[in-house]
């Protein structure tokens, strides 16, 4: 069956269209089933989508799709109701899910609670006890979606990390959620979206937050030094090596050790690495001896790791080993009015630091800040305020004082020595993406197709551009 869609126009339900009751994705493979539940939702003022099977409820909800409460078949032949209740709780936890069977016995409605599911339903089901149920799992969604954004707020405010998006705030949500759980995180995002910053969030709310928070940058070192850097090295190892020296890890020591740009790292160093985190020991360069260490892994990259182990040119076992789970930190261009939040706080930090008064953003400087792409994103954004900060004269930030780049709305380019533009990797790859998206008029199934990607991949790649759907196209199939 096509991928899920409601039954009026589009399966990317916002609150703005969520209806008087809700968004319900509704799951069955029998299709007359999914028919009478999709019209008597419907017509009791729930918005609704359709899935023929829990693998395209799946793939709708990890491409963005979004809902208040999954009603889902217990008995259906890819993925069972009860799998499908264990993915949502693991990829989705704050998303209830009711499960309907005709099969009804304490054991199954035992087993489905257990596994994570809201309630319980039996058939032949009234229909307005339907209704009372989902009404009752969606006002539970929204309390606890609402504290969710609470916690991911405060998590943000202390911890440096000013937002008011969505996106942003779920991605705090998530690192607040997994910070006392001591598994390896992966975050990914492009560079200069605070990926460092969120990292550090975890690490001061985990238990290990008494102790130290080490950082290394795995593009910074060539591939000897890096090795050095990691596991330490003893005096003599190699030239320039006058004193023995202890390496991050062991440094990290019962605290938490952030591997930045841990996609750069060269495929020899990955075996190396994943060694001394399967065995919890580390070898210094040099020496013989072995060293226990226990920390916490937090990684960071701006690769689409997944897409560089199917290259060959990231370690599928060391991929599995950090990527327990996975926080997406979104571009600066789809955290919309976070721009100007961020612009007026950076400007009243480079104000106090030169002893000024707060500055004034004029809108037109706004303006022109909402119209930029941000390719380099939160670390551009400061970059140009604390210039436009030292240039202004009376406090006022104009139009004027908005690099040349910024007022065109042109990303700044690399350039060669003949002058030819060279824009960044990922700028590259995102306007591409983009482009065949278009041009197949949003159906992703195709333009997964053209790109050579599985659906699953390009939904991840969208996320992680800031894009989860295309402005004024739908998620046809084809």
């Amino acid at each position: 069956m096509k991928s899920p869609e409601p039954d009026s126009s589009s399966a990317r339900s916002t609150s703005a269209r969520r209806g008087r009751r809700g968004m319900v994705l509704v799951v069955d493979d029998d299709a007359r089933e999914l028919e009478i539940l999709v019209e008597a939702l419907s017509h009791r003022g729930f918005e609704v989508a359709s899935a023929s099977s829990a693998s395209d409820a799946l793939m709708a909800l990890d491409g963005g799709t979004r809902c208040d409460v999954v009603l889902s078949d217990l008995r259906m032949p890819d993925v069972s109701g009860l799998e499908l209740t264990e993915r949502v709780a693991a990829h989705h936890p704050l998303l209830p899910v009711v499960l309907v069977t005709a099969f009804a016995s304490i054991r199954a409605a035992v087993d489905a609670t257990r596994r994570g599911a809201y309630d319980f339903l039996t058939k032949p089901y009234d229909l307005d006890v339907v209704a009372l149920t989902l009404d009752r799992a969606i006002a539970h969604h929204r309390a606890r979606v609402e504290l969710e954004e609470l916690r991911a707020e405060r998590a943000g405010r202390d911890h440096g990390i000013l937002t008011r998006n969505r996106l942003m705030q779920r991605a705090l949500s998530t690192a607040a959620r997994v910070a006392r759980q001591d598994v390896a995180v992966l975050i990914s995002g492009e560079s200069g979206t605070g990926k460092d910053l969120v990292a550090r969030a975890i690490h001061a709310e985990s238990g290990r937050a008494s102790q130290r928070f080490v950082a290394i940058n795995c593009a910074a070192f060539a591939e000897t030094l890096l090795e050095s850097e990691l596991f330490g090295h003893t005096r003599g190892a190699f030239t320039g090596a006058v004193a023995s020296r202890p390496g991050v890890f062991v440094q990290a020591h019962r605290g938490t050790l952030f591997l930045d740009e841990i996609g750069d790292m060269p495929l020899s160093m990955q075996a190396k690495l994943l060694r001394a985190l399967t065995d919890g020991t580390v070898r210094p360069v040099g020496s013989d001896a072995e060293t226990t260490v226990d920390v916490r892994i937090v990684a960071a990259t701006n690769r689409d790791l997944e897409a560089e182990v199917h290259a060959g040119r990231f370690r599928e076992d060391l991929y599995y080993r950090i990527h327990v789970v996975e926080i997406l930190v979104p571009p600066l261009r789809a955290r919309g009015d976070d721009v100007l939040l961020l612009a007026v706080h950076f400007a009243q930090r480079a104000a106090r630091r030169a002893g000024r008064p707060d500055p004034i953003v004029t809108p037109e400087f706004a303006a022109r800040l909402m119209a930029y792409d941000w390719p380099g994103n939160v670390r551009e954004l400061a970059n140009c305020i604390e210039r436009a900060v030292t240039l202004s004269d009376d406090g006022m930030l104009r139009e004027s004082d908005v690099p040349a780049r910024v007022r065109s709305g042109e990303a700044a380019p690399f350039a060669r020595d003949d002058g030819e533009a060279l824009l960044p990797l990922e700028q590259i790859e995102r306007r591409y993406v983009l482009h065949v998206l278009r041009s197949v008029k949003g159906n992703k199934r195709a333009a997964a197709e053209i790109l050579g990607l599985d659906r699953s991949t390009l939904y991840r790649k969208l996320e992680r551009f800031g894009e989860h759907e295309p402005k004024g196209h739908g998620d046809g199939e084809g």
